[in-house]
């Protein structure tokens, strides 16, 4: 998609990036349909199976949050249901026949650099602020303080390629194989998008919000 101006100069803007824009879009409107239903539903009657589904899945991330973070960390179990909910969204796009957001690097990158701003201000309160947070990479001596530097830029460098390798790898088969079996691609190709788009997809998320729940966790101590 490609945004003209007046003066003649334009902007390109992915298609990754759009269909990531419409995963936001659609997580709105689910999340405002789920508030009204809440607020409708009633003490005394059973809840619909849009509610129990809506509650297995809360109850799937408190329960994520308790074993990787502890009971008092459950202020972050919001930020995960979001995190989990829009990669997952992301990452199975591929099924309608659209490209993942997270097969592009910048999307990916995007998110791991998320998850590593919230780890660095969550150390610099359990620091007791900017100074003890600089201190803390001179720990056990100062001699390694390059070395600490170096391991927690690592982090979102890797859980970016990590999400984007994954995903990336699974569209480009995909698409090796339409473009390689023609008109015959959907006898073959369908278990495989289930693989690759579905349970790799759903899989991927997964890891990313347990690793993000593990540094964040560990920028606490």
């Amino acid at each position: 998609m490609a945004l003209t101006f007046s003066g003649g100069g334009s902007i390109i803007i992915p298609e990754t990036v759009m269909n990531a824009i419409l995963v936001v879009a659609v997580l709105s409107i689910l999340a405002i349909v789920v508030n009204k239903k809440i607020k409708k539903a009633r003490v005394d009657k059973a809840p619909s199976n849009f509610l129990n589904v809506i509650e297995i899945f809360v109850e799937f991330i408190n329960n994520m949050v308790k074993s990787n973070m502890g009971e008092n960390k459950m202020q972050y179990a919001p930020l995960m249901a979001a995190l989990i909910s829009f990669i997952a969204f992301a990452n199975i796009l591929g099924i309608f026949g659209l490209d993942a957001p997270t097969s592009d690097y910048s999307v990916a990158l995007t998110l791991a650099l998320f998850v590593f701003f919230i780890v660095q201000g969550t150390k610099i309160k359990s620091s007791g602020g900017l100074k003890g947070y600089l201190k803390s990479f001179t720990k056990p001596v100062a001699l390694i303080a390059p070395i600490n530097i170096i391991s927690e830029i690592a982090n979102p460098i890797s859980m970016s390629f990590r999400l984007f390798g994954n995903i990336m790898t699974g569209s480009l088969i995909m698409a090796l194989l339409h473009g390689a079996l023609g008109y015959f691609s959907p006898l073959v190709t369908a278990p495989l998008h289930l693989y690759f788009d579905l349970f790799s997809g759903i899989l991927q998320s997964y890891i990313f919000v347990i690793l993000a729940m593990i540094f964040i966790d560990g920028a606490t101590e």
